[in-house]
């Protein structure tokens, strides 16, 4: 659990150090400043493990148990970038909230966030903090992300947050005529970071770079699915 502390941050966990860090985003070639606000306004270091507080503002992937990470910083900017480029976002469908960091920087740039996760632990922890830190605009669901979130569809954005070998077709299906999905594509080693921008019912693609995702995985973490 998180103690008070490292939520609100001290020292390595200081907004001088998330400054810091967008000072190096933006040098990297993020040019939103909308994305780039968003993430020095939130404290990475309450998403991963105290112990691990130190390295929370550094741009590297860390782990968060259950065999999963939190996002680097540059990557989660890059999604973020390009999936709101076209425009504003009413709702967006996240799949897999993982620590939730991901899910925080959506919630302060649409309307709506509907996050699924897999994960029974990863999902009740995400939520907990989230509630705690004061977003309103997120609806979560331990599901299985094959299946998307159909009774609130369809979505403006669809990001997914762990590697698929194909686009699931319910997530194709759910997705808004003229809406953009972000997924890593692609087996372990080898995965494209795609925008996928449906038009006339079909997803045309724009490669936006490599990347190293987990892999994503049917069912619920305790063996279930959802029929």
């Amino acid at each position: 659990m998180m103690s008070q502390n490292n939520i609100q941050g001290v020292g390595m966990t200081s907004r001088r150090t998330r400054l810091r860090l967008v000072k190096r985003l933006r040098e990297e070639g993020i040019k939103d400043e909308r994305v780039l606000d968003v993430i020095g306004d939130t404290p990475r270091h309450a998403f991963i493990d105290e112990a691990l507080a130190h390295r929370a503002y550094e741009d590297t992937a860390l782990p968060i148990g259950f065999q999963q990470t939190i996002s680097q910083p540059y990557v989660v900017a890059m999604m973020t970038e390009a999936l709101i480029a076209s425009g504003p976002i009413k709702s967006v469908l996240e799949i897999g909230t993982g620590s939730g960091y991901q899910t925080a920087i959506l919630a302060q740039l649409v309307e709506e966030v509907y996050s699924i996760e897999r994960i029974s632990g990863l999902q009740k922890r995400a939520k907990q903090l989230l509630n705690s830190l004061g977003y309103r605009n997120i609806k979560f669901k331990y599901d299985d992300g094959n299946l998307g979130w159909a009774d609130m569809a369809p979505f403006d954005a669809i990001m997914i947050t762990a590697a698929p070998t194909i686009v699931p077709e319910a997530l194709a299906t759910q997705l808004a005529e003229g809406g953009c999905m972000i997924v890593p594509l692609g087996p372990q080693g080898h995965q494209e970071l795609l925008l996928l921008k449906k038009t006339g019912g079909e997803l045309k693609k724009t490669l936006l770079g490599h990347v190293r995702f987990v892999p994503f995985k049917p069912g619920t973490g305790d063996g279930s699915r959802t029929p």
